[in-house]
């Protein structure tokens, strides 16, 4: 078993700290406020960790030793204490950086130079200010979300094609009738636009000058700014944070029409105003950077999804809720490691290790009492929240099966022992909430 600990000061819980990388000489605001987004980039097997800042980005190699090595850094068009939102995407060799404060630009930077540097492609300045991006590699599209023109326009999105990288072209401007798309995760065409009040449209984009309008969740429970969400590589569910006082975590499902329905709320501290920023969800766990928290993992298989690690990269306690701490999350580098990003104290490299969480617990099931006098009765509880196929059955020491029962839809069963005195064995099996079949042993003595 796991235990808590403290690295460098920071709490965690089944996440070990690799490395971590911060530069106080960087420019600050009042609150000291240096860092933003983060993204990784994989190139002939070697990983890299990009950070956003006040000043631009910064690349490192992740080394053998799982260690940042400091590559290069490309100053921002815009450098400023009053940047908050950089964001950073990749495709093929090209990385494109936005920035959503003051006269800034789309800068388009070469990454094939690496490991040795950088090189400015573009710095285009039609765009003045973006919020987020997000590229359907697929199919050569990025999605540029509120976007503001040098003239002053704000355009709730655009979408650009990337035939090619270093001249993307506009295809789509739009939708015209909400003020904007805050974040969008898209793929396969079909993007899943998180609107803000407007909560979240779904299209596709397979036309991509005319998309097809698929669904609006405009109307949920535990409402609030929908601010981002990701899709799971199987494509069955997506998980959408709303970036308000209060509210949990949605998980949805998804359905062959790619429509949202959802299914589970969870989180962690929400009640105490702590929120989720950015996720990013495999098809068994959520990451999130959440404000105030760090790093918080949850284990989507469970059936109230439940936190089972944590890496806490603000430890310093706000009673009340403010936009401080973990930023960004990264969770698709081939090794399996986590990049998070603090607005504070900088870019984390984390390792989780998921095997664990394959392990069968025994505190699934109690039996009492233990020992028991002849004639008595047994009681078996079960400590789990969902489970199939139950059933108990007693063995003596030859292995003859004496009795057996099958559960349906109860905590705990009452079981009569009309034998004589001895040590028994209480087989209990039943299949899980990963859909395993689970089988456990516990020795009953009868005296």
């Amino acid at each position: 078993m796991l235990f808590p600990l403290l690295v460098f000061g920071q709490e965690s819980y089944n996440v070990h700290l690799l490395d971590h990388w911060s530069d106080n000489s960087l420019l600050s605001n009042s609150t000291n406020v240096r860092y933003n987004d983060c993204w990784g980039y994989t190139l002939n097997g070697t990983e890299y960790a990009i950070a956003g800042s006040t000043e631009g980005i910064h690349v490192f190699a992740i080394s053998e030793n799982e260690e940042f090595i400091a590559i290069d850094s490309i100053t921002g068009h815009f450098v400023s204490t009053m940047v908050v939102h950089r964001d950073i995407k990749t495709y093929k060799n090209y990385a494109y950086v936005v920035c959503d404060e003051g006269q800034s630009s789309l800068q388009i930077i070469d990454l094939s130079y690496l490991p040795d540097s950088l090189y400015l492609v573009s710095n285009d300045t039609l765009i003045k200010r973006v919020h987020n991006l997000y590229i359907d590699e697929a199919n050569d599209l990025m999605y540029a979300c509120t976007v503001t023109s040098h003239t002053g326009v704000v355009s709730s999105m655009i979408v650009y094609s990337l035939n090619d990288p270093e001249n993307p072209t506009i295809i789509y401007e739009g939708p015209a009738d909400i003020p904007e798309v805050h974040d969008a995760y898209v793929r396969d065409n079909i993007a899943y636009l998180n609107c803000g009040l407007d909560g979240i449209r779904v299209y596709d984009f397979s036309t991509p000058s005319a998309p097809i309008f698929l669904q609006n969740l405009n109307l949920y429970q535990d409402q609030g700014y929908n601010h981002q969400g990701w899709l799971s590589p199987d494509g069955t569910k997506y998980v959408f944070g709303d970036e308000t006082t209060g509210k949990q975590l949605k998980l949805c499902s998804v359905d062959a029409s790619h429509e949202l329905t959802i299914e589970k709320r969870f989180g962690t501290n929400y009640e105490d105003g702590s929120i989720a920023h950015n996720i990013v969800i495999s098809n068994n766990f959520a990451y999130v950077a959440y404000y105030n928290e760090g790093l918080r993992i949850f284990d989507l298989r469970s059936p109230i999804p439940s936190e089972v690690a944590y890496y806490d990269t603000y430890p310093t306690y706000e009673p009340l809720f403010k936009m401080q701490g973990a930023w960004g999350i990264f969770a698709d580098f081939p090794s399996g490691h986590l990049l998070v990003s603090d607005r504070h104290t900088g870019l984390y490299l984390l390792d989780f290790n998921e095997t664990i969480f394959d392990v069968i617990s025994t505190n699934d099931v109690d039996i009492y009492p233990n020992p028991i006098s002849t004639n008595d009765y047994i009681t078996v509880k079960f400590n789990i929240e969902k489970f199939e196929n139950l059933e108990v059955t007693i063995y003596n020491t030859m292995g003859q099966r004496l009795k057996h029962q099958t559960i349906n839809g109860q905590s705990y069963e009452t079981i009569q022992l009309d034998v004589a005195s001895g040590v028994y064995v209480v087989r209990i099996s039943y299949v899980n909430y990963l859909g395993r079949q689970i089988a456990i042993q516990k020795k009953l003595i009868v005296g």
